[in-house]
């Protein structure tokens, strides 16, 4: 039996998983010595590296960029990915039934478009890593690699030496300016702000158009705070040696614990109250006149200095945690109001994700600004400076021209950030935490009829919030998946594979919802559309483009036979009744689109069930999302009586979204 490339020959394996959808570390055992020389094995970390799991598409892999920081890898490379499309080939509205030529025709075609791949492990792993991609990578179409971060120093006669590339070293903070400016403007839902005890812990911001200015707050070893104006001005404006290094000093000098994550724990675990003085021990309750509570901290580690008794460690983890949190929101909230802004993204190792760390931050910018700036954090921030750097090694091609999408199916997503939650996810050992973007075939723009784009949310339901109607959502697509590989499979008849194809597909998208259910805002917010499109990822993943195509083929082509008397039937209305008419259609036609459960089971019963019956099923109004009054009004101001039967398409507009 042949083995397949990544196999890793050993002559023993201990695997052991780490977390739900995290990768298998194993463990090999080499033998110092000859065979029968007698030696004692030593115990050597390596990993298993399934190229269909991690360093996905490597052998197309044309471009490459590596961000090293103290303690772990970001690398970034850029492929072309050959996959199935479902395009309309043919599409006649006349309604004439000519012999042998459907009035609407679906083709599959083989496309190739580019996607970028970013991937983030432990330092440790490094070697093992350049190892693998130097054996697998197949052609590329440059001999240099964009590096950024201070191991770019330091491995950089290793990554030379590995790979046969000459490292091109990026300066850290431009490289961490263009991959912030990226996720701005490229990924939806990439911002959050944290709040403490709420059933998610993560409150999603919708992209704004303009994302400058703002303020970025890096916090490494000590603290970078820059003032982004656009795209290529921006400026450090101060900073503070007081960051993520004296945490990790000063707290492994207190407990004796070396790990940075390690440590994160231990404040996790600890009351700072034990240690720091408050404002009441000082004044036995609230400071009235000048408005301060009595549970603020007056001094940090105050009580250390009156205590007979020796401190737990944790206590001590927390006290640090917090005194270093609030000086940096302070300084941070500081710079924010004398440049008058009211967005601050912090980033840097510092933050990585953990909650202790992103409430004392977000307290203290809250307290410090009165409410008046918002401290803002990033699901990707730990690969902007990989991003940065790739983005600087590409500027020929001009990739800021594309617009790119997150795929869903390659990304690890945000893990939670409850140390009460699968208690392993804060153990970073052997993680490999993926990103994959795909080019999109135009550039994005905001609708022009929207009102205000940056207010405009698509979705009326936010399942992240909603933890019922999660449920329920997650239920119907669990309960549909196997119907979706079956037809999945049976849209591609002449294919062998097939069938092995769609049962892949089954397997990773069921993984994918129990991820959802556990951590519902892996993805951003949770929405019925972000399942769709999650599930439409995973498709394609195994070139399954449109399983629904010749049903949509036979469906459209009936519909198209009644699109002549259907826009006859709306220019015999008057104008309001006309737009009412529209509106109902729209909804209709949607109510298909969207897959309801409801409708599922009425299709199965009644296979004849069309779109006359599903407009006489819709509720009357008032709808459970009802502002056709506010939305009629709107449109008498920009539209005349006289208008075409469908006002969204006037002058070649869109539809507009606020009445579908």
């Amino acid at each position: 039996m042949r083995r397949p490339r990544w196999y890793v020959d050993v002559c023993a394996y201990i695997c052991m998983p780490m977390r739900p959808g995290e990768e298998w570390v194993a463990f090999k055992m080499a033998e110092r010595g000859g065979r029968g020389s007698g030696g004692h094995g030593s115990l050597d970390k390596s990993i298993t590296l399934p190229p269909d799991e991690i360093f996905r598409n490597l052998e197309n892999a044309k471009r490459f960029a590596i961000d090293i920081g103290g303690s772990l890898t970001k690398l970034a490379y850029y492929s072309t990915v050959q996959h199935k499309v479902a395009r309309v080939r043919s599409f006649d509205h006349s309604g004439k039934d000519i012999e042998n030529e459907p009035l609407y025709e679906i083709s599959v075609q083989e496309e190739i478009t580019a996607r970028l791949h970013f991937i983030k492990f432990e330092n440790t792993y490094i070697e093992t890593c350049l190892d693998f991609i130097k054996d697998h990578l197949v052609n590329t179409e440059t001999k240099v690699i964009k590096a950024t971060g201070g191991g770019a120093y330091k491995f950089k006669d290793l990554i030379e030496k590995k790979l046969g590339l000459k490292v091109d070293k990026e300066d850290v903070m431009t490289c961490l300016i263009k991959g912030c400016n990226f996720v701005l403007r490229n990924i939806p839902h990439e911002v959050f702000a944290y709040q403490k005890d709420s059933d998610t812990e993560f409150r999603f911001q919708t992209n704004h158009p303009n994302i400058f200015p703002y303020l970025l707050v890096n916090i490494g070893s000590g603290v970078s705070i820059v003032k982004v104006e656009t795209e290529d001005k921006f400026e450090w404006i101060g900073g503070s040696s007081i960051g993520g290094g004296t945490f990790w000093g000063l707290g492994a000098l207190l407990t004796k614990t070396k790990k940075f994550d390690e440590l994160l724990q231990l404040a996790s675990k600890g009351q700072h109250t034990n240690v720091d003085m408050l404002v009441k021990d000082v004044y036995g309750g609230a400071y009235q006149t000048l408005g301060l509570s009595g549970n603020l901290i007056a001094s940090s580690f105050g009580k250390s200095t009156t205590a007979d008794k020796e401190f737990s460690k944790e206590d001590m983890a927390k006290s640090l945690l917090h005194m270093i949190s609030n000086d940096i929101g302070q300084l941070a909230c500081l710079y924010a109001k004398i440049h008058n802004l009211d967005k601050i993204y912090f980033g840097g190792f510092f933050i990585r994700g953990h909650p202790v760390t992103m409430r004392t931050i977000t307290y203290s910018i809250n307290f410090f600004s009165k409410g008046e700036v918002q401290a803002l954090f990033l699901r990707h921030e730990g690969y902007l400076g990989a991003i940065g750097a790739f983005l600087k090694g590409a500027e020929q091609d001009n990739p800021n021209q594309y617009s790119w999408g997150e795929n869903y199916a390659g990304s690890s997503g945000l893990m939670s950030t409850s140390p009460d939650v699968y208690p392993m996810q804060r153990t970073r050992s052997g993680t490999f935490d993926m990103l994959e973007m795909d080019r999109l075939e135009r550039p994005l723009v905001n609708l022009p009829l929207l009102k205000d784009p940056s207010t405009y949310i698509p979705d009326t339901v936010d399942l992240t919030d909603d933890a019922m109607a999660r449920k329920y959502w997650l239920t119907c697509f669990e309960e549909a998946l196997d119907g979706v590989a079956k037809r999945a499979a049976a849209s591609q008849p002449d294919s062998i594979d097939a069938p092995e194809r769609a049962e892949k597909f089954r397997q990773k998208y069921w993984n994918k919802l129990q991820t959802l259910r556990q951590q519902p805002f892996a993805y951003g917010t949770l929405t019925v559309r972000s399942l769709l499109d999650t599930r439409e990822h995973c498709l394609n993943e195994f070139n399954f483009p449109d399983p629904y195509s010749k049903v949509k083929q036979k469906e459209n082509g009936i519909a198209l036979k009644c699109f002549q008397s259907v826009i006859e039937s709306l220019d015999s209305l008057g104008w309001e009744e006309r737009q009412f008419a529209l509106v109902k259609g729209l909804l209709a036609g949607n109510v298909f689109d969207w897959g309801a459960k409801a409708v599922s089971d009425v299709l199965e019963s009644e296979p004849q069930f069309g779109f006359e019956e599903a407009k006489s099923k819709l509720q009357e109004r008032p709808w459970l999302e009802d502002s056709y009054s506010q939305w009629l009004e709107r449109l008498k101001d920009v539209t005349a009586p006289s208008s075409p039967s469908c006002p969204f398409l006037a002058e070649g507009n869109p539809v507009h979204p606020t009445a579908c």
